[in-house]
């Protein structure tokens, strides 16, 4: 039977999906450089950029959770329109925010249209598309990250601008892509995806690293359980610290690397700006590579690897070696932390059984945000009480926390008993 992908419509979306996945990215990378200047424009201290990122982590889960019962409704095609619409509007906002206080709710519209526009892609592209393009479509996602710190460093340093016109940059491009939405509304909605076949725990092959960001292993019907067992199921929790602290070395590294560079290494402004599209870049770069290698190796293997690459990243950022150490660290943190979401993700069953992974996903999913939003606002108070170089070290030790997780989270977990 010819597969649905095949379509030109099909391949017409699959473009625009690739372009969504990359201004998704596009507003994380912008920030880590624009914030010294945000903070200076408006007096506030390196730990207030902590409000903004819960705001956004809140508004990305009211509409994730929200895009699930709104799909059935008015369908992926004016999901994605006015989501994007709404990321757009919210990025225009921060350009004209007269005070810092102003531009908080606009992080939470922002993260309010980033979930919707997530979660209403990967809903779509989880049946539509093979999965290469899934991996390549999170890729993409990573592209935009790095893309982010190249428009900001242009706008301050290039252009001599404030920081506001990058947002406006980057606000337009949202804004021309959701007329492309508006514009394709019905073919969305015409060639919506049929359900997908279910993967079974036993065969990891036929889902890649990259597809379990979007979407949970799907598995035969296992010997209900309730929710209680699964809630005192210690490697739940050792799995839910694991995403949490995962995401905040990843999130930590290129928010405040900018600040790093610039005020403990010497480094210029224009050069630490392309040295944080390095960063996003390798990240970019090590799923590209992930999505080939996880067919041919065994995604375990890649995992312990790539967090052992994530502590000697850390471990160059932290050492006073001079600039060249931190970048390289940077980069290294980069390229290794590319499988790290994806395989915690799609081996989730390995340590909890098939009976609890779609729970486990879920809460490990809840998991990420919050850490994501905490830990490196917590990291912020630090550099602003210490330093800026102290980023090193806050890096290397949520490494090694992440090691140890993982490894008490895999000792004796149990295998799925029944289907």
């Amino acid at each position: 039977m010819t597969s649905p992908s095949a379509r030109p419509i099909r391949m017409s979306l699959l473009v625009l999906a690739y372009f969504a996945f990359i201004s998704l990215g596009l507003p994380d990378g912008l920030l880590g450089v624009a914030w010294p200047s945000i903070a200076g424009d408006f007096g506030v201290g390196t730990e207030a950029v902590g409000l903004l990122l819960i705001a956004s982590t809140a508004g990305y889960f009211v509409s994730s959770i929200a895009a699930g019962f709104t799909l059935a409704r008015v369908g992926v095609g004016w999901l994605l329109a006015i989501s994007t619409a709404c990321a757009s509007a919210a990025l225009a906002g921060y350009a004209i925010s007269p005070a810092y206080a102003v531009m908080v709710p606009f992080a939470l519209l922002a993260g309010f249209g980033g979930g919707a526009i997530d979660s209403g892609l990967n809903a779509y592209a989880a049946s539509a598309f093979g999965p290469k393009h899934m991996n390549w479509l999170h890729a993409f996602f990573g592209l935009g990250v790095a893309i982010g710190p190249l428009i900001m460093t242009a706008v301050i340093t290039v252009g001599g601008a404030s920081w506001r016109w990058g947002y406006v940059i980057v606000a337009s491009a949202q804004a021309c892509l959701a007329l492309a939405f508006f514009a394709t509304v019905r073919n969305w909605t015409r060639h919506a995806p049929a359900p997908a076949p279910s993967v079974l725990p036993e065969e990891p092959a036929a889902v890649t690293g990259g597809d379990a960001v979007a979407t949970k292993v799907a598995t035969k019907p296992a010997t209900k359980v309730s929710t209680r067992e699964t809630l005192t199921m210690p490697a739940v929790w050792l799995g839910v610290l694991a995403f949490a602290v995962y995401v905040a070395v990843e999130m930590g590294a290129g928010l405040w690397a900018f600040l790093l560079l610039t005020e403990s290494r010497g480094v210029s402004a224009g050069i630490a700006g392309l040295c944080v599209s390095l960063y996003w870049g390798m990240l970019f770069v090590g799923r590209v590579v992930q999505g080939i290698a996880s067919e041919r190796f065994n995604p375990t293997k890649i995992l312990v690897g790539s967090l052992f690459g994530m502590a000697a990243g850390s471990l160059l950022v932290a050492l006073p070696l001079g600039a060249w150490a931190a970048i390289l660290g940077l980069a290294v943190i980069g390229f290794a932390a590319a499988p790290v979401f994806p395989l915690l993700t799609l081996t989730t069953a390995d340590r909890v059984g098939a009976a609890h992974a779609d729970r486990a996903i879920g809460m490990q999913i809840g998991g990420a945000g919050l850490g994501g939003a905490l830990i490196p606002s917590g990291i912020g108070i630090l550099l602003g009480n210490f330093g800026a170089g102290a980023l090193g070290t806050c890096l290397l030790i949520l490494s090694v926390l992440l090691i140890a997780f993982y490894a008490a989270a895999t000792r004796g977990t149990p295998r799925p008993a029944t289907r």
